[in-house]
């Protein structure tokens, strides 16, 4: 596990130092409803990603928030596949995640025990915002299908608020329009479901 730790931080440095940029890092203040504002540190990577960690905007939360239901496989990152699973995709077809701002749960990926979570209070935080389609490509290798040149896509990850820890995967939200799932090196499109009165 440290091995893995240590290649991945090895990869994102190398990753961050090609990409350009001036190497300084961009403060950012960012307000939630509250009396006092957090700053965030960000990287700009030239002009078409922004690295750092902030909450998620009011937008977002609008659209994240929900129930939602993994509807289709849409692919596998190009430089990794889940073996286990490649070429016909990890069984999450059908199952549900619901994420509210208090609360998350991946118990509805019934098929896998590993993924199955709930927290309550998560920490939701945006890691990442390309600009364009390239650009997401170019950091991620992730081929997504139909994502247009000029989609904006925010990655999400998902802490547990006592450990820190993340969940094992992270959500792509194109546009506040279109939900991903990434799991181990597996895409797919999920679907949000309609609130029940």
């Amino acid at each position: 596990m440290k091995k893995q730790l240590y290649v991945l931080m090895g990869l994102s440095i190398v990753l961050l130092s090609g990409c350009g940029g001036s190497g300084k890092p961009a403060k950012v203040t960012q307000g939630s409803g509250e009396t006092s504002s957090k700053q965030v540190t960000t990287q700009q990577i030239n002009d078409d990603c922004t690295i750092g960690r902030t909450s998620l905007d009011s937008e977002t939360e609008n659209y994240f928030y929900g129930t939602w239901k993994v509807e289709k496989l849409l692919g596998f990152a190009n430089s990794y596949n889940d073996a286990s699973e490649y070429p016909t995709g990890q069984k999450f077809i059908g199952d549900k995640i619901i994420t509210e701002k208090d609360f998350f749960s991946s118990k509805g990926l019934k098929k896998y025990e590993k993924y199955q979570t709930d927290l309550n209070k998560p920490i939701y935080e945006i890691t990442t915002t390309c600009y364009n389609s390239d650009a997401f490509f170019r950091l991620y290798k992730i081929s997504v299908p139909d994502l247009n040149t000029n989609d904006v896509v925010k990655v999400i990850n998902i802490s547990n608020p006592s450990t820190k820890l993340e969940i094992p995967f992270s959500f792509f939200v194109v546009n506040n329009e279109r939900l991903i799932l990434l799991s181990e090196a597996t895409i797919f499109e999920l679907k949000k479901l309609p609130i029940k009165s």
